[in-house]
């Protein structure tokens, strides 16, 4: 398997050098980073060259990192099943930048493409039905972004009284609390907020 990821390595090197950034063997995987703007292209040869031939589309994620100027990455996993590879492709993007949509290449995409909005809030152009996916129609924010609070920034139940579901802002009901992390197995006999389970008998 390892030689056939380094002839691909090689023959993609040799066919795309306009499109990649990087083309690389790590863990036994071949990974493809290209220039954002070549994604379709690149897409539709690695499905229909005949010594590539990656029919099916995986997944398609997204990955944050915060602290890049291009906060984002797109991931396609490729696999062919006439060769039995499978490919890694990466692209960057920031929140403003929208991504070329790849459903005109695998119609599977669209739901893929429609979580990775949800969740990271990346955006695919030409995408003709970029919505929620997984959150709520009403929701805020894109709940896997390294800088989503924990907490979210409201809560969603079901009201009884109203007969309906209503949304709230987050409320926290009780301080942070402290914990002295003592373990009962070293010596302890009773932990912290326990005391009435000691009892003389």
């Amino acid at each position: 398997m390892t030689q056939a990821l380094q002839d691909l390595a090689e023959y993609l090197n040799s066919a795309l050098s306009d499109s990649l950034l990087k083309c690389e063997i790590t863990l036994g995987e071949l990974t493809l980073t290209l220039k954002t703007d070549r994604v379709v292209q690149v897409l539709t040869f690695l499905r229909d060259d005949s010594k590539c031939l990656f029919k099916q589309l995986i997944d398609l994620c997204g990955v944050d990192w915060p602290a890049r100027e291009k906060r984002f990455d797109v991931v396609y996993h490729l696999l062919s099943l006439k060769h039995n590879l499978r490919l890694r492709v990466k692209i960057a993007t920031d929140e403003d930048i929208p991504v070329d949509s790849i459903v005109g290449v695998y119609s599977a995409a669209g739901w893929f493409e429609r979580e990775a909005w949800d969740m990271f809030g990346i955006l695919f152009a030409g995408n003709p039905d970029l919505r929620r996916l997984l959150t709520d129609y009403g929701f805020e924010g894109h709940p896997l972004r390294k800088d989503f609070p924990l907490t979210g920034y409201v809560e969603l139940r079901y009201d009884d009284a109203q007969k309906r579901v209503v949304y709230e802002p987050v409320k926290l009901t009780q301080e942070f609390r402290s914990f002295d992390f003592l373990s009962p197995w070293e010596g302890m006999t009773t932990l912290p907020g326990d005391e009435k389970a000691k009892r003389d008998i």
